[in-house]
């Protein structure tokens, strides 16, 4: 399917497709034309990719382990799956602390913001 399809199906913007395909996520079929050609495993890839993205992993990881994730089985995914895992729960780790230091900003500005209150009255 073309590019425009594989983006309706998808639910991902064309642009975004070509930013998968240049960052090595994906790499779409061609017509004699030149044209992009996305097959159902491609499409089906990109959902994974989506997914991926939209819960914070960055591109490099996601490039790292997406071949053990939608390739299929092979000898290699145990060990891709659990690097995979150390990955995405050092990620986790790290995404627990930054929240944790803007909580305790927030709680800050709360307590400067009760206490401006308290004297403008």
């Amino acid at each position: 399917m073309k590019i425009s399809d594989a983006s309706r199906v998808s639910g991902v913007s064309a642009r975004s497709l070509r930013h998968y395909e240049d960052e090595g996520l994906i790499v779409p079929g061609r017509f004699s034309n030149g044209f992009r050609d996305y097959c159902q495993s491609t499409i089906d890839r990109v959902l994974v990719i989506r997914s991926l993205l939209e819960s914070g992993l960055p591109v490099r990881l996601i490039r790292e382990v997406l071949p053990g994730l939608t390739d299929g089985p092979d000898a290699g995914t145990d060990v891709v799956c659990a690097e995979f895992l150390r990955e995405v729960q050092s990620h986790r780790d790290r995404l627990a602390a930054r929240i944790a230091v803007l909580s305790d900003q927030q709680a800050a500005l709360d307590a400067y913001l009760r206490e401006a209150r308290r004297t403008d009255l």
